[in-house]
């Protein structure tokens, strides 16, 4: 079994912060959803780029993507 990951993806939202859908994945695996918590803020002020009214963030193991069939990100990359 593999150890218990979180990723961060940011999401992008219509407005007023309505039908929300992924726009990227970070590629930084964290230890903890709040280790993952704690870097919201930070990795929003990175994501001004995003064509969306509203962005946000949501922390997710890697049990939560496989039960939702997304893919991890690369670990080599973060």
């Amino acid at each position: 079994m593999e150890p218990l990951v979180y990723v961060m993806a940011i999401l992008g939202c219509g407005d007023p912060g309505t039908q929300c859908q992924e726009a990227r994945l970070e590629p930084v695996t964290y230890v903890s959803a709040a280790q993952c918590r704690t870097e919201i803020p930070n990795v929003l002020m990175r994501s001004t780029d995003l064509d969306y009214p509203t962005i946000g963030a949501a922390c997710q193991s890697n049990r939560e993507r496989a039960a939702q069939n997304k893919p991890m990100p690369d670990a080599n990359r973060g």
